[in-house]
C-alpha cells in the first residue's frame, strides 16, 4: 500500500503482547505486528488502519488488549446486543478513552428519538461525548432527513458529538457522492469488500453483472475530505463460526472449514486497506485469536496469492453473497426487503451469531416475517451477480422465522 501525500500515514512496530498469544509466538516467535495509521478525512483524527468492530464481542478483555497495544478506533451502536453493547465497551475502555476514537450509532427515526439515543449511548459509554455519531443505515438519500441533521448539528454545538457520521448498507456508489453533496457529513461509514470489485479490478464474475462503482465513489469521497471507514470486509461468508455457536441442525466442523478457508478473511482484509483511500477498516472480532489473526492481516501487503485465494472464495460465496448493490430494487413483489433478509443471514452463516441474526430478523415488520418464498411460483428478485435469491431468503425464513 502506498501511503497518500494529502494524509498523515505512520507506522510503529509494536510486539504483541506474550498474554493469550501462545500460538502467535510459536507460529513466529520473533515477529513483530506493523501497526499503521491514518488520518480519518479532515476530521484530523489518528486511526488505526484496523478498526475494532465490537457488534458481536461480548469478552470485555479482548477490548481492552485491542486498545492497549494500538487499536485506536472502536465502533459501537445503541442498538447492538439489546443495547447492552454499548456498556461493555464502556466497561473495557474505562481509563483508556482520552487516547481512543469511540463512534455509536442511533437508529432514531426523528430528532427526538436520535438525541434520546444519543445521552443514553454517553451515559452506557460512560463517557461526555462521542467522537463519531453515526446516523445508522440510511440507504437512500430521503433517508437522511433535515430533522436527524439538525440533531447531529445540535450534539456538536452541545459537545456532545465531535463529528457527524452516516452509515450506508445499500446502494453505497449513489449515497456517498449524495452524501459528499450535502456537506454536512464527516464520516461515513460504508460496506466495501472484495465482493464488490469489477472485472478491471480482477474479479472473477460475469462480465455482463453490473460493475461496481464502489472503489472510484470512496475514492471521489475522500479526495472531498470525508472519513472513509468501511465494514463487512469479509463479505459475510469468511468468518469462522464462534466456538459454541449453533446452527440449527448444521454440522460446525463443514461449515466452518466451508467458510473460513485458510488465509481468506486476512486476504479479505488487506484487500480493502489496499485502497489508499480507506482511512481505517471496522472488522468483528471475538476472541484473542481473532484480534491477532486481523492484525497480521493489517501488516501485511495484499499480493497475487491473495488475490488467487479471493477467487476461488467468490466462486464459492457468488450465488450466496448479496453485494447490497440496489441494482435489483431490494424489495421483492411480495415485500420482502431481500438484501436487509441475506444481510441478517450472514450474521448466522458467516459469523456464527445466530442469536444476533434472530435478533435482527425478528426486527422486520411482522407482515414481512409471515411471507414464506414457497408459497411463490416464481422469484420476482432477479439478481444481476447471480445469487440465489429465493434459495437465500428461504433459508433466513427457515432458520430465524
Amino acid at each position: 500500500m502506498q501511503p497518500s501525500s494529502r494524509r498523515t500515514f505512520l507506522a510503529s512496530g509494536l510486539a504483541l503482547p506474550a498474554a493469550g498469544l501462545a500460538h502467535a509466538e510459536q507460529a513466529n516467535p520473533s515477529k513483530e505486528v506493523k501497526f499503521t495509521y491514518r488520518t480519518l478525512g479532515k476530521t484530523g483524527l489518528k486511526v488505526s488502519s484496523l478498526s475494532f468492530g465490537c457488534m458481536t464481542t461480548s469478552d470485555a478483555s479482548v477490548i481492552e488488549r485491542a486498545a492497549d497495544i494500538g487499536v485506536l478506533h472502536f465502533d459501537t451502536a445503541r442498538s447492538y446486543q439489546g443495547g447492552n453493547n454499548e456498556r461493555m465497551v464502556g466497561a473495557a475502555l474505562k481509563g483508556k478513552r482520552q487516547r481512543v476514537v469511540l463512534s455509536s450509532k442511533t437508529e432514531g427515526a426523528t430528532k427526538a428519538e436520535a438525541l434520546a439515543q444519543l445521552d443514553t449511548s454517553l451515559r452506557e459509554l460512560a463517557t461526555d461525548h462521542l467522537d463519531i455519531w453515526y446516523l445508522h443505515m440510511k440507504n437512500n438519500p430521503g433517508d437522511v432527513t433535515d430533522d436527524l441533521l439538525e440533531a447531529q448539528r445540535i450534539a456538536k454545538q452541545a459537545g456532545k458529538i465531535r463529528f457527524a457520521g452516516v452509515s450506508t448498507h445499500f446502494n453505497m456508489d449513489r449515497m456517498l457522492p449524495y452524501l459528499v453533496k450535502l456537506g454536512q457529513t464527516d464520516v461515513i461509514l460504508t460496506t466495501y469488500n472484495f465482493a464488490m470489485q469489477s472485472v478491471a479490478e480482477g474479479a472473477n464474475t460475469d462480465p455482463q453483472a453490473p460493475k461496481s462503482n464502489m472503489t472510484a465513489a470512496i475514492r471521489a469521497a475522500r479526495k472531498a475530505g470525508v472519513g472513509i471507514v468501511t465494514m463487512k470486509a469479509l463479505a459475510g461468508g469468511v468468518s469462522r463460526v464462534g466456538r459454541g455457536d449453533r446452527l440449527y441442525g448444521a454440522d460446525q466442523r463443514a461449515l466452518s472449514k466451508q467458510l473460513s478457508q485458510p488465509g481468506v478473511p486476512a486476504a479479505a482484509i488487506r484487500w480493502v486497506l489496499k485502497n489508499e483511500s480507506v482511512d481505517t477498516a471496522i472488522v468483528c472480532m471475538t476472541d484473542h485469536d481473532q484480534l491477532d489473526d486481523n492484525l497480521r492481516a493489517m501488516a501485511e501487503l495484499f499480493s497475487p496469492a491473495d488475490a488467487s485465494l479471493l477467487a476461488k472464495q467468490m466462486a464459492y460465496i457468488g450465488p450466496r453473497y448479496c453485494r447490497m448493490c440496489g441494482t435489483c430494487g431490494g424489495v421483492c413483489d411480495k415485500g420482502v426487503p431481500v438484501s436487509d433478509v441475506l444481510r441478517v443471514l450472514t450474521y448466522a452463516e458467516g459469523y456464527g451469531q445466530f442469536a444476533l441474526a434472530r435478533e435482527r430478523y425478528l426486527q422486520l415488520p411482522e407482515h414481512v416475517r409471515a411471507i414464506r418464498c414457497e408459497d411463490c411460483a416464481a422469484c420476482s428478485v432477479d439478481c444481476p451477480h447471480g445469487v440465489k435469491v429465493r434459495e437465500r431468503v428461504s433459508r433466513a425464513q427457515e432458520m430465524l422465522a
